[in-house]
């Protein structure tokens, strides 16, 4: 594996790929690396000839009250794990190098897409996304890009931006990864206490119980997003956020489930936001 860390170098990496006719796919990620992310890297080269991963913790998604500085930044650690795993260029850039100004003062606005659930609790956070995603987009011209399902509004986002502005690029939406217990993967799990981590299991499982109700026949979302409620609000030491049904695409909220919406939720446990989601 081959570690990249200037916008410049990188260029000059992929026209060189690119001089061989290889085919590239590209999985960003903040770093703090866990099973969920390698997952994404088996993905991408499954479907390209050359993977890049960048590792960037992005300022412009952060909230002024959120945990940018406590962010993990385990970079040695993730570099091991990456090259271990098949990656062939490590993207690491500066926030300097990525935000000369520190400002930009162009940025993505997500649309409808973002304006709800996790565009509602953190403002601005897919504007940041959006921004870093285009540009790194812009960076490496992968022809593919791997996200997680678990950011499934988030993937949701970067895939009508792509649409929207022509962006060429391929969008593949991995499956979450979750633990024995069903947590899903995240690297803000490090953060929770075996309490917390107890806690923070009755989203997935508020979930799960909205998919085993849609699989036993019923279709009418305030029924099902009851079904999750229930659930939450019975926990003491757990803050829902929110917990409803939407379309996958649209991420609007819909009165009859199909196949293929998801349900969608967020708790904040102690100091730490956790989000998931599942597909009906």
């Amino acid at each position: 594996m081959k570690s990249v860390g200037t916008i410049d170098e990188m260029r000059h990496v992929i026209a060189g790929v690119r001089a061989k006719g290889k085919s590239i796919s590209f999985v960003p990620t903040m770093g703090a690396l866990h099973e969920g992310h390698l997952t994404l890297i088996d993905e991408a080269k499954r479907v390209a000839d050359s993977v890049v991963m960048s590792i960037f913790v992005n300022p412009l998604q952060f909230g002024p009250s959120e945990d940018f500085d406590r962010y993990p930044r385990t970079l040695d650690d993730d570099a091991k794990l990456a090259s271990k795993r098949g990656v062939d260029f490590l993207f690491t850039p500066t926030r300097e190098d990525m935000y000369p100004e520190h400002a930009p003062v162009v940025i993505v606005h997500p649309g409808s897409v973002g304006k709800e659930w996790e565009g509602a609790v953190r403002p601005r956070h897919f504007e940041g996304v959006l921004t870093v995603v285009a540009k790194l987009f812009h960076i490496i011209m992968p022809d593919v890009a791997v996200f997680g399902q678990k950011d499934l509004q988030q993937a949701a986002a970067v895939k009508a931006m792509v649409r929207d502005l022509n962006f060429p690029v391929g969008i593949l939406v991995a499956p979450t990864v979750r633990e024995d217990d069903g947590l899903a993967m995240s690297s803000r799990n490090r953060y929770l206490s075996p309490k917390d981590r107890e806690l923070g299991l009755i989203l997935s499982k508020a979930l799960f119980a909205m998919r085993d109700a849609f699989g036993r026949g019923e279709r009418r979302a305030s029924a099902l997003e009851a079904t999750g409620w229930r659930m939450l609000e019975r926990v003491a030491g757990l803050t829902p956020r929110y917990l409803a049904a939407v379309n996958a695409d649209t991420f609007q909220r819909v009165n009859n489930v199909r196949h293929g919406d998801a349900a969608v939720g967020a708790v904040r446990v102690g100091e730490t936001r956790l989000i998931d989601n599942i597909i009906f």
